[in-house]
């Protein structure tokens, strides 16, 4: 799904991003990565390790408002940011466009409208619409 790939790489970059410095963890020269590890912002953001490892992954997509404001904090994320990372954690439900009422040919809509106690089943086919 896009949006749990978004999510995923969203906070795998804003992880890379921190320094431990930033958010005030001593400095280790044994360090494998540039930025926080998982470990570190979970710790920070009051979540499992676990947890923010399915969300990185993309097999978690419905995190809570509590866990997205902790990872909004651990991250340190700007208002802007936090809003961003909300959105993709949560997508606007898509809108449906207003359907267009669909209509038969008018030799096939006066047969129909001929026999008013007739269901009308309609079946579009790649060749035309057929109206039974």
């Amino acid at each position: 799904m896009a949006t749990t790939r978004g999510l995923a790489a969203f906070l795998r970059a804003r992880r890379e991003l921190l320094k431990p410095a930033d958010v005030g963890l001593p400095y280790s020269e044994r360090r494998r990565v540039e930025g926080l590890r998982r470990e570190e912002v979970t710790m920070l953001a009051g979540i499992s390790t676990e947890y923010y490892l399915r969300l990185e992954q993309g097999r978690d997509h419905q995190p809570s408002d509590q866990v997205l404001d902790g990872l909004a904090r651990a991250l340190q994320l700007d208002e802007d940011a936090g809003n961003y990372l909300r959105a993709l954690a949560r997508p606007a439900p898509r809108r449906r466009g207003r359907s267009v009422p669909e209509r038969f040919d008018p030799a096939v809509q006066t047969l129909i409208d001929s026999w008013p106690l007739t269901p009308t089943f309609r079946c579009q086919q790649e060749h035309g619409d057929t109206g039974v």
